[in-house]
């Protein structure tokens, strides 16, 4: 096992990997990014159902979930939504807004992932996948970094290890132990933007699978307002996958499915207009039958 000699050594080859990386060489680093699947940007793959949201026109620092805010406003003042925008549209990628400022490819997220490694390449990064990381260690000099096969030194390393959250595609827990192992402090994790399944007693509800509903939903926290899909296990949707994230079991959410009714008055005229209209039958102009 020999040693090689690097600036900056990245180990993870999502999307947050490969961007450091690049950049980190751009400044004339020599860096090295180490990923253990046997390709990188897998989960680019299949975000945005394959076609990679790869940005949001609206996102600020106020819209992120963080024990340091400030963070977010030093990041996002260095590098913009705007600017990723202008690399994809050097790389000559069409893309489209969905909504509220979310950007997606016209065609591919493999667009987004050859972007990266093109940027990589003209960085001189070099890439090393099927490379599983099985210890680190710091000393004077930097750090050493041990794979399966190699042995490699820096004297920087970036963890871009991911999360917990797609096992299926190779994540791992090495980012949280690595941290650990170097005396940081970690929040528990627990599951986030996932929805809410149902309760025994709520399982009435799984009928009305299949209907989206605008809404806006609720916490002391925070406020959304998007669409609600109730599924067969539960409630989804954008407002409610965004709200599972300050949500606490146990604590109440308030869902409101008329969020642009002042429902007492409309009451009120549909009496005016029609004192003989049943009232399933008028709400059928606000709401779908189903529900009814």
């Amino acid at each position: 096992m020999t040693d090689s000699h690097w600036d900056v050594i990245v180990i993870g080859g999502g999307a947050a990997g490969l961007m450091c990386a690049y950049v980190a060489g751009r400044r004339d680093r020599r860096v090295l990014l180490l990923e253990h699947n046997a390709d990188v940007g897998r989960k680019i793959l299949i975000s945005g159902g394959g076609r990679c949201n790869f940005t949001n026109l609206n996102a600020g620092p106020e819209n992120f979930v963080s024990a340091n805010p400030h963070f977010a406003k030093s990041a996002l003042a260095r590098y913009s939504p705007q600017d990723f925008l202008a690399l994809v549209e050097a790389h000559g990628i069409a893309w489209y807004e969905k909504k509220l400022g979310q950007l997606f490819c016209q065609s591919s997220a493999q667009q987004i992932v050859d972007l990266l490694l093109h940027e990589c390449k003209a960085a001189r990064v070099q890439i090393q996948t099927a490379s599983k990381v099985v210890s680190v260690q710091k000393n004077e000099a930097g750090f050493v970094v041990k794979s399966e096969s190699a042995s490699y030194r820096s004297k920087s390393l970036v963890l871009a290890c991911g999360g917990l959250s797609i096992p299926k595609i190779g994540a791992t827990d090495l980012g949280y132990r690595l941290l650990r192992q170097f005396g940081h402090d970690l929040v528990p994790t627990r599951p986030g933007l996932v929805p809410l399944t149902w309760q025994p007693q709520d399982q009435f509800l799984s009928e009305l699978r299949g209907v989206a509903l605008d809404s806006r939903v609720s916490h002391p926290e925070a406020s959304f307002r998007e669409n609600t899909l109730f599924a067969h296990f539960g409630l989804s949707g954008p407002a409610i996958l965004q709200i599972s994230n300050y949500w606490q079991p146990g604590e109440p959410l308030e869902i409101d499915f008329l969020p642009d009714t002042d429902f007492e008055d409309w009451l009120k005229q549909a009496a005016a207009m029609a004192p003989e209209q049943h009232l399933s039958n008028a709400l059928k102009s606000l709401l779908p039958a189903r529900w009814l």
